[in-house]
């Protein structure tokens, strides 16, 4: 058990636990909802429907964020390792064997991270649906929390077991070799298997394409449609993740143009060009975070405003659908804000584990003259780059997205047109934009001060 005291495991223990605490309590909330919808509404039967899906639709989207993570800050961890799993290559030990390792830590990861996020999520939904019967004057259901509730937890376990299976798959490609040097170079096997995963990607993003624009049609006719939907964005947006290494370096290298052309903003940008992969793994979790939340916001707006077209403001009042909406609209929001913090904790943690693992580098750069202040520098405008890439790409692909989910949904209403313009809520736009900027200087925090306590001496000896 003492890989936990490495780096970059407890930020993974915690991704797990929020993943699993936000299944439990997003279970127990939207089984709230559905209630209290009937209490509110005299009828359970649309509401209930839509309340369903969308508690599943967030609760793999939660998953899928922490799987996304998790297997990217394990795939940083491997490349960490490159030398100690060498060596251990030449004194006899087989890839596979080092592999099955590696995905035995994120099993145990994983189930300590479940663990820990049942129990918050038992006691939040406990806690939240007593206060929001007292808030509401609402009685409250007779089982707030069930057995099959502790599914999202198990999920977690396994979700985060292949997460790290699948970021280890570095392991197969490190030779006894490597050991006698201090890296390893890319084979032209693990080369070709670059291209055929981006044509792999390019496969499954058009069939994404077509899904999402078959939901759009058949939303014309349900609102079950929205699941074709879903499952058309979550194939085209992992289409995206597998070809980030392709898609995030020309993002980045627009927004490193803006930060002119000192010597500290050239290096920042180049380093998040020169390791295009690092940069990705870094970047791709912020906009998942920034996606989902400006996709909802979107989606909740458009929504609410078709729905209630035409009715008059006293009249959606006196009903409590209004009510009903806001309520609902805000439980979610700060629900799907947990994948945001999923996302926010990767960032941080890979960018401190890169600082880590490039103790040479920045050593040899102060040998060479630069200050620590010019290091530091350097390491937030490294965090800048990517968060500001990452929300101007998270922005765009929500508002699409967002679009998309509510005309599956609300396309079969008579007032609704066949057509509806997405409704853009500009303040939760401008708090994901603010929470961005915030998370630039928080995610350089540790980062800075680790980079600016290299020794020169120790990364020229290293060297």
């Amino acid at each position: 058990m003492s890989f936990l005291r490495e780096r970059g495991m407890g930020a993974s223990i915690l991704v797990a636990a929020l993943s699993s605490s936000f299944g439990v309590t997003l279970l127990a909330t939207t089984k709230y909802l559905g209630f209290l919808a009937g209490e509110t509404l005299g009828e359970t039967g649309t509401v209930t429907l839509m309340v369903g899906i969308l508690s599943v639709i967030f609760i793999v989207i939660a998953m899928y964020v922490g799987a996304i993570v998790t297997a990217n800050t394990f795939s940083t961890i491997v490349a960490g390792r490159t030398r100690q799993i060498a060596l251990l290559r030449l004194i006899g030990s087989t890839a596979r064997a080092e592999r099955r390792k590696v995905a035995g830590q994120g099993l145990v990861v994983g189930l300590i991270g479940s663990a820990i996020g049942l129990a918050i999520g038992i006691v939040i939904a406990l806690a939240g649906t007593s206060i929001a019967g007292r808030i509401l004057d609402a009685p409250a259901p007779d089982d707030t929390f069930s057995a099959w509730m502790a599914l999202p937890s198990i999920a977690v376990i396994i979700t985060t077991w292949l997460a790290a299976w699948g970021g280890s798959r570095r392991v197969l490609s490190v030779t006894p070799l490597a050991a006698l040097g201090g890296s390893v170079v890319r084979s032209q096997d693990e080369a070709r298997g670059g291209r055929a995963k981006n044509g792999f990607a390019i496969v499954i993003g058009l069939l994404g394409v077509l899904l999402l624009i078959g939901g759009l049609i058949l939303g014309l006719l349900t609102p079950a449609a929205v699941v074709v939907s879903f499952v058309g964005g979550l194939l085209s947006f992992t289409a995206l993740v597998m070809g980030s290494a392709a898609v995030m370096p020309p993002v980045l290298r627009l927004v490193g143009r803006a930060f002119g052309g000192s010597a500290t903003s050239r290096l920042a940008a180049e380093n998040a060009l020169r390791y295009p992969e690092r940069s990705s793994r870094m970047s791709i979790g912020v906009v998942v975070g920034v996606t989902l939340v400006v996709m909802f916001a979107v989606a909740t707006e458009t929504f609410e405003q078709v729905l209630l077209q035409g009715v008059p403001a006293e009249e959606a009042d006196a009903s409590g659908i209004s009510a009903f909406l806001d309520l609902f609209s805000g439980v979610m929001m700060g629900l799907v804000g947990f994948s945001a913090i999923i996302a926010a904790v990767g960032l941080v943690n890979l960018l401190t584990i890169g600082v880590v693992q490039r103790r040479t580098e920045l050593g040899l750069l102060r040998a060479l003259g630069l200050s620590s202040g010019q290091i530091r520098v350097m390491v937030l405008l490294e965090a800048a780059h990517i968060t500001i890439a990452s929300t101007l790409l998270g922005l765009v692909l929500g508002v699409a997205y967002g679009w998309i989910g509510a005309q599956s949904t609300i396309g079969y209403y008579p007032d609704g047109g066949l057509l509806v313009a997405p409704a853009i809520p500009w303040v939760p736009v401008a708090i994901v934009i603010g929470a961005m900027a915030l998370l630039t200087l928080v995610a350089a925090v540790t980062p800075t001060r680790l980079a600016t306590r290299i020794s020169p001496v120790e990364a020229l000896a290293a060297a």
